[in-house]
């Protein structure tokens, strides 16, 4: 049975904001060379989902220019492909504001495909999960909706947040669904990622007003637990949630580790897909050197750099040292300059002899643009 993607690039733009100013979460730059939007189109893809929508909202221009026609992720097709989802309505529709209103902004999308099944994913998941066999065991247990979650310990002193949590009997149904902050104990947590019946699910858009629903977690996960076949996938697979800019910085340092890097872009030879470019190789010109960092092409180091990311194009002067950091693309760090625990965003100059440093669990942020 064929399946159908719908991707959702802005739903959890609100929750990184230093980054999410002039783009969306989707095309949110991550591990030298990626966008957060690849994990999840590499994830279709390389379970044979060749008709993908991706549901945008607003300051999706990059986003257009990364995904293109699709063909990094073999997605250019007469037949299906990638599709950009724009905001989309009549005279009384409003901007939406959750899951559940943007899919109804889809609806023309979802009633012009002919498959089976609808794999949906948001773009604050990293992870290289097996989405074929997700749906096969989406119609081994003849559900209506497959969730999928991760047993997580979710200690109290942890930044709360909100999040939805299962408790399972022993097939794996669903029998409760609760939305609630973190505790001392562990948990079944949604990773944001689910397969439903795709005519159920324009089934539940379109009598939505009967039904009173607003939310798909709350109305569709929580109060449909009696009502509706719902079941749990388990993914123990490496998964990293960028739900905070602390966790972007702290998920893209984990993977100077050579183990973690290999547990997300090795995991069952599954690849993870982006848009190439065609840069010349990182430069290294008289002393400059890199230790521990992940570095892209089109980058030149004239100074040291440490334990670091760079994106392409970044310029790393004589004598500057750049400790602990995330660069952006076509940033340009000048002489004699110290960055420690910095996130630059794209196109920043640090002028000669600055000195900026954060801490591991306060990166010190410079926007867009800026010059310092």
């Amino acid at each position: 049975m064929k399946s159908v993607g719908i991707i959702f690039s802005n739903i959890h733009d609100q929750e990184i904001k230093e980054l999410t100013a002039s783009r969306t979460l989707a095309s949110v730059p991550y591990a030298c060379r990626y966008r957060l939007i690849d994990f999840a189109l590499s994830n279709m893809t390389n379970a044979g989902i060749t008709n993908v929508g991706i549901i945008t909202k607003h300051n999706y221009q990059s986003l257009m220019e990364h995904c293109g026609s699709g063909k990094n992720w073999d997605l250019s097709r007469k037949n299906g492909g990638l599709t950009i989802l724009p905001p989309f309505g009549d005279n009384e529709s409003k901007m939406y504001t959750s899951r559940f209103e943007a899919l109804g902004n889809a609806m023309y999308f979802l009633r012009s495909c002919s498959e089976d099944y609808v794999v949906m994913s948001d773009c604050d998941n990293v992870c290289n999960i097996d989405l074929s066999e997700l749906v096969e065991y989406h119609i081994a247990k003849a559900a209506d909706i497959t969730v999928v979650y991760r047993r997580k310990y979710l200690p109290l002193d942890a930044e709360v947040k909100t999040r939805t949590q299962f408790d399972l009997d022993a097939d794996n149904r669903i029998t409760r669904t609760y939305i609630g902050k973190n505790h001392e104990d562990w948990a079944n947590k949604m990773a944001n990622i689910l397969v439903i019946n795709r005519k159920f699910l324009i089934n539940l858009i379109e009598n939505k007003e009967e039904f009173d629903y607003h939310s798909f977690s709350r109305d569709v996960l929580v109060r449909g637990v009696d009502k509706y076949r719902i079941f749990g996938f388990r993914f123990d697979g490496y998964y990293a949630t960028v739900d905070s800019f602390q966790n972007y910085y702290k998920h893209n340092m984990e993977l100077l580790d050579k183990s973690v890097r290999d547990a997300l872009f090795r995991a069952n030879g599954a690849s993870i897909y982006t848009n190439v470019r065609d840069s010349a190789p990182c430069k290294f010109v008289g002393d400059g050197k890199a230790t521990n960092s992940l570095i892209a092409d089109g980058c030149v180091i004239e100074g040291e750099v440490s334990g670091s990311i760079l994106f392409r194009g970044v310029r790393v002067a004589k004598g500057a040292v750049v400790r602990n950091s995330i660069i952006f693309q076509n940033a340009n760090i000048s002489e004699g300059s110290f960055l420690n625990c910095v996130v630059a965003d794209k196109e920043t100059t640090v002028l000669s002899g600055r000195t900026l440093s954060g801490h591991e669990t306060h990166p010190y942020f410079i926007p867009k643009g800026s010059v310092i």
